[in-house]
């Protein structure tokens, strides 16, 4: 393809769809991440995983601490790209800059666009119990996710679904979805049709504070939040002062007083059914298959989980 592409992206998600450009011969100009970040305790300094790509594969990139200064734009600007394609970059992009490229700046959103716009489409997703989701290629304009939409694909959810599946799914139906856009815009057979913003929802970032589990509602919905906050920040409750947070579980037909464990095997009363953890991780421990984890830990049946 001749025109010259400008790639925008950082977390894992952005990969799938960086490699189908670069294996498909695109003409990538450069590559812009955002600045190596510190490890959880700060004792290493991380490169993004498009940034380690981006070295590995020889792509130049750039990765600044924002985008804002004039020097950055003329940076921007002399590399006279026609197209941007941004995944997951992690940083709004500048007025300024949406209007100096020819074909514009072109995103893989993961939500069915204008469901959930926002920060966090595929957590919400899961956690809203939807029974479908999927990607969005659109045009970024100044209000985030409001662009026109110019293809959609779809996939199917049900209540096993996590956040850590879901994301790798997305990711790599994003890069064909985008690919498939980029062809049509190379040839001029793309269209963009505009969003219903009447209908819009958001999924706005997840606090760590929402990750604590509320008994008093059903298993369902609970089991919900499990998976779609997994593997981050993680859903937990707390017993004896101490946080738990639960990597896996699987929702059992049977009632009680919720918050109250069934048996002594770590099933927890809802409102409506049960929740029974098989995956756990106490704080500062290393996550355990939940026969392992009762090994050490004497919770027995009738006990209280707040």
């Amino acid at each position: 393809m001749s025109f010259k592409i400008v790639f925008m992206g950082t977390p894992e998600f952005s990969i799938p769809t960086l490699e189908a450009l670069f294996k498909s011969k695109f003409n990538i100009v450069s590559v812009y991440t955002q600045p190596p970040a510190k490890s959880k305790r700060g004792k290493k300094i991380n490169a993004s995983p498009i940034e380690e790509f981006s070295k590995k594969n020889k792509i130049n990139f750039r990765s600044p601490i924002n985008l804002n200064s004039d020097e950055e734009f003329k940076i921007f600007k002399e590399l006279s790209a026609d197209l941007i394609v941004v995944v997951a970059y992690g940083q709004l992009i500048p007025k300024i800059y949406l209007k100096t490229v020819k074909l514009g700046f072109i995103n893989v959103h993961a939500s069915l666009l204008p469901k959930w716009r926002g920060a966090a489409p595929i957590q919400r997703s899961i956690m809203n119990l939807d029974n479908e989701t999927g990607v969005s290629i659109m045009k970024i304009t100044e209000v985030l996710d409001t662009g026109p939409v110019m293809h959609q694909a779809r996939i199917s959810m049900n209540q096993n679904t996590d956040a850590k599946i879901l994301t790798k799914v997305l990711s790599q139906l994003g890069a064909k979805a985008l690919l498939d856009s980029i062809n049509k815009i190379a040839d001029g057979t793309a269209k963009f049709k505009e969003q219903d913003h009447s209908v819009a929802t958001y999924a706005k970032k997840i606090s760590k504070a929402e990750g604590k589990i509320q008994w008093n509602v059903g298993a369902k919905k609970i089991l919900a939040k499990i998976n779609g906050l997994n593997p981050n920040p993680g859903a937990w409750f707390v017993y004896k002062k101490e946080r738990f947070k639960i990597w896996k579980a699987e929702m059992v037909n049977e009632n009680g007083e919720p918050g109250k464990t069934l048996d002594d095997k770590l099933t927890i009363a809802c409102k409506e059914g049960s929740i029974k953890i098989l995956e756990i991780q106490k704080e500062g421990k290393s996550r355990q298959e939940v026969d392992q984890f009762l090994l050490g830990n004497n919770i027995k049946q009738g006990e209280s989980i707040a």
